[in-house]
């Protein structure tokens, strides 16, 4: 059998591509078809992975941002080796299929991250690069490198336009990132057609402002001038690298090649046919000549090199065993093992306390206890560090020259929250980050691509409510909490005090399924006793705080600082003879996941229901029916202290009771 040439080495890639694409009659062809190139000489020249193992510590990490065009690293991942086979492909795009229209970490092995809101793969790969230098800063020792990986990012036009790649390439360039690489798919083309009329930037200027080293002018469809251009960008190691490369998307396609026709729609099957004759493949749909399939396997390759490290961690493990079980722990995501210790004495010493703080500084108290036994806590925030207090005793804020464990973010919520699901891609840390409340939505799309991900992504956002007071409208959260609580798989905690605080911390640090916010206040939050069966029951999201002392006439559900208002409620009822129980309800998301018996132990089905949070009002609906009452607020807010904003908003202890009165009339 002959040895297959590079350009039907590269061409496999394009025939892929449109095959799948045509099949699904569904897709992207153009960028996988200009990019083949560029994917060629990192896959089966530079990048250090391994096909049996796609979850090695040491391989480098590739990144397709511009997700759309999912067939290219499809293509790769089946051509090199990894466990997707040619029906795989076939199935692209289909229900179920490990070929989903965007890459999807999880479902396919070797996806490093889920790809697709354009932008934000190129964040993540920020957060990897960080994570690997952090790692190997932390790990690494004289003569065992243990730690020592690439992070490689594809780009398009599309991730440029969008504001999250100022923010992380911005961040980037300051922290001097330089085992982060990124190929920038020059084509000039989207779907509204030539990117000329809407993007003129300079991008190598702009990046070189940044901090990059850049590699412009690349002639990205020719193979050793990308080739040469890798070497290049390896070659400095104190500054991120952008290769520019000028390519043709569809390149190929005869009558579609560089144009937006072949953006996002199949070739459909005359140009496919004028595209084999062209590129001189002659074979069937899906069809791959065995040549072509060694030319690109990489088990062997990739089995060599992580054999290779083996030996390396063997070394580092006989010389530095506590160091090397350390890092096998933090990789593998296992919690230390005083944890449950830990979470322990943090509650008992609030307890004990019982201090009325603010839950902003409760957080604190429980980062503070946390931290000092989990190295692996990577804090951060977005310029409000004196604000959210997401720091702690033992902070140290990383740089581009020395290492630590917060990083100072900048005003870049979007960034942050994106960077941070990078980290915790990587592995090796639990990232926490924090802002206001109302900043949430600048980061809310990768909040919800960190649910989607189901990545251990903690956010902490603090200034809660109408609570903030004198700052006004701009920054009071109104619906923000609501919104929250409507992404899946996001748990949203709403601690009411220190108690709650600590145990929504040790809640989103236990969680590796899935991403947590912390909400917490600005004002300060009285301290609520407790029992020790209710603490137990703080856990399971909502609970009885406060039990009635004769015939229940209401339940009044609440959360956050609104807790302290419906205790003063129920006293000021009790004392009238009307009694009524208070669930504090910190995290509707555990409790909608508790068993029917326990929710119902809890919210009973008589007597009527009602519910306060200074937040829109709709979301309690689903706890106290139509009939219920909602006390809350559904217009913006005012600029006035947080006392006179309450007053003036009817969330009040006076209002429960008027409430409860007029609902067991």
């Amino acid at each position: 059998m002959t040895q297959a040439t590079r350009s039907e080495i590269t061409n496999a890639i394009r025939a892929l591509a449109m095959d799948a694409v045509q099949k699904a009659n569904s897709g992207h062809p153009g960028a996988p078809m200009g990019m083949a190139e560029m994917a060629e000489v990192l896959w089966r020249h530079h990048l250090k992975h391994n096909p049996t193992n796609p979850r090695w510590a040491d391989r480098d990490r590739f990144v397709l941002s511009n997700g759309h065009a999912s067939m290219l690293i499809y293509a790769l991942l089946h051509l090199t080796g990894y466990d997707l086979s040619m029906d795989d492909i076939k199935a692209f795009r289909q229900l179920h299929s490990k070929t989903p229209g965007h890459p999807e970490v999880g479902i396919t092995p070797g996806v490093e991250t889920t790809t697709g809101p354009l932008g934000q793969g190129l964040a993540n790969a920020v957060g990897m690069a960080i994570a690997e230098r952090e790692m190997a800063r932390t790990f690494n020792r004289e003569g065992h490198n243990i730690v020592d990986h690439h992070t490689y990012v594809f780009i398009g036009d599309g991730c440029l336009m969008e504001g999250i790649s100022h923010e992380v390439g911005s961040l980037a360039g300051t922290l001097g990132l330089g085992k982060l690489i990124a190929f920038y798919d020059d084509n000039g083309i989207s779907i509204d057609g030539k990117v000329e009329g809407w993007f003129k930037d300079n991008t190598p200027m702009r990046f070189e402002a940044y901090g990059w080293h850049v590699i412009p002018h690349v002639a990205g469809n020719d193979s050793a001038a990308v080739d040469a251009a890798v070497m290049a960008a390896k070659e400095v190691t104190d500054k991120p690298t952008l290769i520019c490369c000028k390519t043709v998307i569809g390149k190929g396609s005869p009558n579609m090649g560089g144009t937006d026709k072949v953006h996002g729609s199949p070739l459909g099957e005359k140009e496919i046919a004028a595209t084999r004759a062209a590129i001189g493949w002659n074979y069937a749909p899906f069809e791959i000549p065995q040549n072509i399939y060694d030319a690109w396997d990489a088990k062997n390759k990739g089995q060599a090199v992580e054999a290779r490290w083996n030996a390396t961690f063997a070394a580092y493990q006989a010389a530095h065993p506590e160091l090397a079980a350390e890092f096998k722990r933090r990789m593998a995501g296992d919690l230390p093992a005083n944890f449950a210790a830990t979470a322990k004495a943090l509650l008992d010493k609030s307890m004990e306390k019982a201090e009325t703080v603010a839950t902003r500084k409760a957080s604190q108290f429980a980062i503070e206890a946390f931290a000092q036994q989990m190295p692996e806590l990577l804090g951060g925030s977005a310029d409000l560090t004196s604000s959210v207090f997401t720091n702690w005793s033992g902070s140290k804020a990383l740089s581009a020259t020395t290492g630590g464990n917060y990083i100072n973010y900048g005003v870049r919520e979007f960034g942050m929250a994106a960077i941070a699901s990078g980290i915790a891609l990587h592995g090796g840390f639990i990232p926490y980050h924090g802002t206001f409340l109302t900043f949430s939505d600048y980061s809310r799309n990768a909040l919800r691509m960190a649910a989607l991900m189901k990545l251990r992504n903690i956010c902490v956002f603090t200034h809660d409510s109408i609570g903030l007071g004198e700052d006004g409208p701009t920054h009071q959260s109104v619906e923000h909490v609501a919104s929250l609580r409507l992404i899946p798989n996001m748990d949203v905690w709403r601690p009411c005090d220190t108690i709650e605080a600590a145990a929504a911390w040790q809640h989103a640090i236990q969680r590796d399924d899935g991403p947590t916010c912390l909400i917490y206040s600005r004002q300060n939050s009285p301290f609520q006793k407790r029992d020790a069966a209710t603490m137990v029951n703080i856990s399971k999201g909502g609970y009885v705080l406060s039990k009635e002392a004769g015939e229940l006439k209401a339940v009044i559900i609440a959360t956050g600082t609104e807790v302290s208002l419906a205790m003063e409620a129920q006293k000021t009822l009790a004392a009238e003879g009307i009694h009524v129980r208070v669930v504090s309800m910190p995290s509707t998301f555990i409790f909608d996941k508790q068993d029917s018996a326990y929710k119902v132990s809890i919210l009973p089905t008589s007597p009527p229901r009602l519910a306060i949070e200074a937040g829109v009002t709709d979301y309690w609906r689903k706890y106290v029916g139509l009939d219920g009452v909602v006390i809350g607020i559904d217009t913006f807010g005012e600029s006035a202290p947080a006392p006179v904003l309450y007053k003036y908003f009817g969330i009040t202890a006076e209002a429960l009771v008027k409430a409860v009165k007029a609902i067991n009339t």
